[in-house]
């Protein structure tokens, strides 16, 4: 699978101009722009910049994303905030709530943050980071179009409802859980899709709800399975994830839930759910990251399976990718270039980046 690989800069700069041709403020584009590269740079390129268009470009021209994402809070207390967002771009608005969040957990102890009337966000991961650097456990929800059976169904009723947990260490990386509570998130089988390869089975089901690798078969009138897959593989857990999901993101911040999540003709309405919590709330936050050294460390050292050299803590591959990445540039698929040569010609913002080099 051939790959053109691109300077980090030069791809942020492209993202930057093209939400610009798009009438959104500078600031606000190179927050999408960030949240975006970050995607491709921690490997989770099903939320980069292949959704460039499909998921932003195309809303905006429609009318149907705001390009000025104006936040308004409809209720507030000490420790927590509701927020309309204005059909504005998630990651502009998920960015904006989860400061609030820290700056609540900054003066009480914990925050928290609903959003309604939102848009997708990009990567759940970006925003619980964010809480990291205060010496905070950052946490991130977010429902999505309804992409997911639940157990015993066959027809797409909920989103792949990300689930996204931050947590500070000392020495040692944090531990990010950043994680769809489907299977895999519907990006992944665009890309298997795009490749020309087939998906694993156990990733989704066809249009009768049977078990298929054919991702075509599952982009088209097919659904994903929950994260664990059929019942026999306990899928229900992942579908019950699903649902909290969509009851912190949307029943409680009044956003759309179920199927209603993310129509194509009208405003998305997309929920979230934002926490903020500060350690020395709880416990002095030198020993709170010794302990977390400690517990990383035990299972880094713990015995390790036949086969296997290495047990990982979560986020940690995804760091050390965005290391390298950023040193040797960030790998996009033909298939990917193509797609954004060919909506930067519609959009009047041409794809003319010169690649690095090409890789297999």
């Amino acid at each position: 699978m051939s790959r053109l690989v691109y300077r980090v800069e030069d791809l942020r700069n492209y993202v930057i101009r093209f939400f610009l041709k798009h009438d959104v403020p500078l600031e606000d584009a190179e927050i999408v722009a960030d949240v975006l590269i970050s995607a491709d740079l921690r490997g989770v390129d099903s939320h980069g910049v292949i959704r460039l268009d499909s998921y932003y470009g195309s809303r905006l021209r429609k009318g149907l994303i705001d390009p000025h994402s104006q936040l308004k809070v409809l209720t507030e207390t000490p420790s927590t905030l509701a927020l309309d967002g204005g059909t504005g771009l998630g990651h502009v608005v998920g960015y904006k709530a989860m400061q609030m969040c820290i700056e609540k957990a900054r003066q009480v102890g914990v925050g928290m943050v609903t959003v309604r009337n939102s848009n997708h966000y990009g990567i759940a991961g970006y925003y619980a980071m964010m809480a990291l650097e205060h010496d905070m456990i950052g946490i991130s929800f977010t429902n999505s179009q309804p992409l997911v059976a639940p157990t015993y169904g066959k027809t797409r009723y909920l989103g792949t409802n990300p689930i996204a947990v931050a947590v500070p260490a000392g020495k040692e990386r944090p531990y990010v859980l950043d994680m769809a509570t489907s299977i895999v998130p519907i990006g992944r089988i665009t890309v298997y899709q795009k490749a020309g390869k087939k998906i694993p089975e156990g990733w989704g089901v066809d249009k009768d709800g049977n078990v298929t690798t054919d991702p075509g078969a599952v982009l088209n009138g097919g659904a994903l399975m929950p994260l664990g897959g059929i019942d026999l593989m306990r899928g229900y857990k992942g579908y019950g994830l699903a649902l909290w999901v969509d009851i912190f993101a949307g029943v409680l911040a009044g956003a759309a839930t179920g199927p209603e999540v993310g129509k194509s003709d009208r405003p998305a309405n997309v929920g979230h759910y934002f926490a903020a919590i500060r350690v020395d709330a709880f416990r002095p936050v030198d020993e709170f990251k010794a302990e977390m050294d400690a517990l990383i460390q035990g299972l880094k050292n713990a015995p390790k399976a036949e086969g296997q050299d290495r047990i990982y803590i979560h986020g940690e591959k995804e760091f050390e990718l965005a290391e390298k990445y950023q040193k040797e540039g960030i790998p996009l698929m033909k298939e990917v270039v193509d797609s954004l040569i060919a909506s930067g010609k519609e959009v009047g913002v041409p794809f003319d980046l010169t690649p690095i080099r090409e890789i297999d």
